[in-house]
């Protein structure tokens, strides 16, 4: 591959801190600095991509921040970014498929499964949600439980609870 490095930058947000990541003009991670699978995220990309880490501000991740500061501020309801998929093509297909959940609404697992043609696939969809190394612009924290529930978010309910607030416009305060 010809560049073997995947540019990174750390960005407060107002629900948690990220991980940004650009690989060749590509966006591949968005990901939770604390969540409990980042070492299996950060390896995936890496052997995936043949690629190691070096923090540094690229266009793209200087765009990816504004966009991300545009959402929280309830001026961006869709994210215009070049996204790259690192993962088996299961998961691909479910990220792809979470992309298509709008902006303030939710999905269960469930509904996710069968929206793939796959209903009893639930557990595996619910195995590659938690895997997305793109959090927030690949709307994981979207899905919910078949109660409407909130279920497990890579970073924590908390932050899941005042995503989908802003989303839903709600007066919850993120600050």
């Amino acid at each position: 591959m010809q560049n073997s490095i995947i540019h990174i930058h750390h960005y407060s947000s107002p629900v948690g801190e990220l991980i940004l990541g650009d690989y060749n003009n590509q966006l591949c991670l968005c990901d939770w600095q604390y969540r409990k699978m980042r070492k299996e995220v950060d390896k995936r990309l890496l052997n995936g991509l043949q690629a190691t880490f070096e923090t540094q501000l690229t266009p793209l991740l200087q765009e990816t921040v504004l966009q991300l500061g545009a959402y929280f501020d309830h001026k961006l309801k869709h994210f215009d970014l070049p996204l790259l998929l690192v993962g088996t093509d299961f998961q691909q297909s479910v990220w792809k498929a979470l992309q298509q959940i709008e902006y303030g609404k939710t999905q269960t697992y469930l509904g996710l499964a069968k929206q793939l043609n796959n209903p009893k696939a639930i557990r595996a969809v619910a195995s590659a949600n938690g895997a997305n190394a793109i959090s927030i612009i690949i709307p994981c924290h979207r899905i919910v439980g078949s109660n409407q529930e909130l279920v497990g978010y890579a970073g924590g309910l908390s932050a899941k609870r005042k995503l989908l607030a802003l989303e839903q416009g709600s007066q919850l305060t993120l600050f």
